[in-house]
C-alpha cells in the first residue's frame, strides 16, 4: 500500500492518471480537464510519472511542436484501483446526502 501512494497519492496524479486512461492527451488537454492546476504543478506531476515508468512523453518533430502523454502498460495497470476510488467516492457521496438530508 505505501509504494502505491507514494506512486498516485497525490489528488494531481490521479486525476491525470483518471484522465489519461481513455487515451493519449496534448498538455494543454490534460490542463483543461484536470482542473485548476498550474502549468508548473502539471509538469512536475508528470515528469514524476515519467520518471516511475506510469506514462510516456511522446515529442513530435514539428512547428510548433507537440508533445503527447500516454499511460504506459505499467499504468494502465492502475485501473482497477481508479475504478474503486471512484466506486466508493460515489458510494461515500450518496451515504453523507443522505445523511445532509436527514438534519
Amino acid at each position: 500500500m505505501e509504494t502505491t501512494l507514494m506512486l498516485i497519492g497525490d489528488k494531481w496524479k490521479v486525476l491525470i492518471l483518471r484522465d489519461l486512461l481513455p487515451g493519449k492527451k496534448r498538455f494543454g488537454e490534460l490542463r483543461h480537464s484536470v482542473g485548476h492546476i498550474s502549468q508548473k504543478v502539471l509538469t512536475s506531476n508528470l515528469r514524476d510519472m515519467e520518471a516511475c515508468g506510469l506514462l510516456t512523453r511522446t515529442v513530435y518533430a514539428e512547428v510548433p511542436p507537440r508533445v503527447e502523454y500516454a499511460l504506459t502498460d505499467l499504468g494502465m495497470s492502475l485501473k482497477p484501483i481508479l475504478d474503486a476510488l471512484d466506486h466508493w467516492g460515489r458510494g461515500y457521496q450518496k451515504a453523507a446526502h443522505k445523511v445532509m438530508e436527514s438534519l
